[in-house]
């Protein structure tokens, strides 16, 4: 490989990058899988990748004459543990946004290429999981992991627990060698062989096969990127998982290599996972923007996060929660009202839903009402 190639890989490892590896790019190579999962309604109401879906299939609508991409990989894996009684966050979540730590850390890769390739500031454009490029595939094609069952990119150095990045260029640089030389780089389960704990492990059935997830039944696609209803189908599934499901990744074999990240291009918010039930449910607008400012976490709003709450709290089995949980069937928001109209019921059975019941007209409110035999007054 050309040196001033591998002299950019170095430059970019110090910069706190856990791997860099490179792809060449070239229209219509892998939007068939992208197409067909979204032909079968798997994105749920993830809109934006179906408007993407042209740019993610051909990169050069993204950046003109792009030709390759530097595929960068930041390990978020650590020696956290989850203390009994408390809610569950997925594990990327316990650090200050990614989007905002790993672009800082893009930023100065974007001069290291400007210095050791002589590129200029129009020849490569990058992006941290917001863009419309398939990072995830490109990366199974460097080489930087391979597509497991559980459709997560899967590194033999970093187990299930990588943020992964690109940067577009119109550099032709020279491309490293998938995981296997041989076949579909980005074939499922390339290094998988037939462990299929992460298909058994999920507690909804999201996978109606491997490497395909339907975000209509995944716990993270519900308790983040869903804004309105859960559905009840699924609520005693999420079990006290209050943000996201690690649960496909933990069971991953694979993630006996991984070992503690660098962290360079990280901030540890491991305060978050400590923090007690009551405590989340009685959050006010002005606490949840204190405690949760720069993180990922804050996209949710306080609103999502109640009502991810409510859910956890009416798996817990938690009498002492009937109160704040009470106090939330007059929230400002439909949503919390609805979510806490079902925890109640779950812990305390009706009678302190009977004595409680506030006026309501909102449909989704009604509904869940309606659902446990009552009628808002």
């Amino acid at each position: 490989m050309d040196a001033r190639q591998e002299e950019l890989r170095r430059r970019l490892g110090e910069l706190g990058f856990d791997d860099v590896r490179f792809a060449r790019l070239s229209p219509g190579q892998d939007p068939a899988r992208l197409g067909s999962w979204l032909e079968a309604g798997h994105h749920a109401d993830m809109d934006w990748m179906e408007r993407t879906k042209e740019k993610r299939g051909d990169p050069g609508l993204v950046l003109p004459g792009a030709r390759s991409a530097v595929l960068l990989g930041v390990s978020y894996f650590g020696d956290e543990a989850r203390e009994p009684g408390l809610p569950a966050w997925a594990r990327y979540s316990l650090n200050a946004d990614y989007h905002d730590t790993v672009k800082r850390g893009l930023e100065r890769a974007g001069a290291v290429i400007e210095e050791v390739m002589g590129a200029g500031p129009s020849d490569y454009r990058y992006y941290v999981d917001t863009g419309p490029v398939l990072e995830r595939a490109w990366s199974a094609r460097a080489g930087l992991g391979f597509v497991g069952k559980n459709a997560m990119l899967i590194s033999r150095r970093h187990g299930n627990w990588l943020f992964l990045a690109a940067i577009l260029t119109v550099l032709d640089l020279e491309g490293d060698p998938p995981v296997r030389d041989r076949g579909d780089p980005g074939a499922v389960g390339l290094l998988c062989g037939s462990c299929t704990r992460c298909l058994s492990a999920c507690p909804t059935d999201a996978f109606p096969r491997p490497g395909v997830v339907d975000a209509r039944r995944c716990i993270s696609y519900h308790t983040i990127e869903n804004r309105g209803v859960i559905p009840r189908a699924f609520r005693q599934a999420i079990g006290n998982r209050i943000y996201g499901c690690d649960t496909c990744l933990e069971v991953c074999p694979w993630n006996r290599f991984a070992r503690k990240g660098r962290g360079l291009l990280l901030s540890t918010r491991g305060d978050i996972a400590r923090i007690p039930l009551r405590e989340i449910l009685e959050l006010t607008p002005e606490r949840f923007a204190e405690v949760f400012r720069g993180t990922a976490v804050k996209r949710l709003k306080l609103r999502g996060l109640l009502r991810n709450a409510c859910i956890v709290a009416g798996n817990s089995g938690d009498r002492g929660l009937l109160e704040p949980l009470l106090a939330l069937l007059r929230h400002e928001f439909p949503l919390v009202r609805a979510h806490a109209v079902w925890a109640v019921a779950r812990l305390g059975g009706l009678d302190p839903l009977r004595e409680s019941l506030p006026g309501e007209s909102d449909p989704a409110v009604l509904a869940e009402y309606e659902q446990e035999g009552l009628r808002a007054s």
